[in-house]
């Protein structure tokens, strides 16, 4: 057996210190985005959902749990509601009878267009809060350390998912007057 190269002060002091953090962060993103979401009737969970199913295009219920960081029956029962609402498709996969796979219906890809439109980052507290520090080094904090530790916890599959996501938003959308619109693909690009 190893020593631990650490003092219990130290590993409570570091656990305490995140978990406060966590805390106070979250109930701030919390409040902005149920403020972003709630023109659309949709709450946290059914927003998350959407987002995954878009860029995950074709994903099973147990991928949106993972991703989302949420129990197979929260998936699988915030889906349904999305389901009913005309805004995602449920299916099975002919070489995959036991899993559950959801798809965005072109209802459900609208309504999450019109909320990346509808984004104000004014409106939104994490984002004033890390202003004053691109101000200052020109660009917004990469939080490096943070996605380390959630790397640590939930893999690399999870990381992959959560980087494409944010490609997925770099190469797929333009800025048209302050707003976020999907790009429209060339004849070209769709070949």
């Amino acid at each position: 057996m190893t020593e631990k190269q650490y003092s219990m002060k130290e590993a409570l002091l570091f656990s305490q210190r995140i978990a406060q953090l966590s805390k106070a962060l979250w109930k701030s993103i919390e409040k902005d985005w149920q403020q972003w979401i709630k023109p659309f009737d949709l709450n946290i969970n059914e927003h998350h959902i959407l987002w995954i199913a878009y860029h995950l295009n074709g994903a099973s219920i147990s991928d949106v749990a993972k991703f989302g960081v949420m129990h197979v029956s929260t998936a699988f029962n915030f889906s349904k509601k999305l389901e009913e609402r005309g805004l995602l498709e449920f299916s099975k996969k002919e070489n995959d009878k036991r899993n559950t796979y959801i798809k965005l219906t072109d209802q459900g890809e609208e309504i999450l267009l019109q909320l990346l439109e509808t984004y104000k980052p004014d409106g939104n507290a994490v984002f004033s809060g890390a202003l004053p520090l691109r101000d200052l080094y020109g660009k917004f904090p990469d939080i490096i350390e943070m996605m380390a530790i959630v790397r640590n916890i939930y893999g690399d599959d999870f990381m992959g998912i959560f980087e494409r996501s944010f490609h997925n938003i770099e190469t797929e959308f333009t800025e048209e007057n302050g707003k976020l619109r999907k790009a429209v693909k060339t004849n070209q690009e769709l070949a």
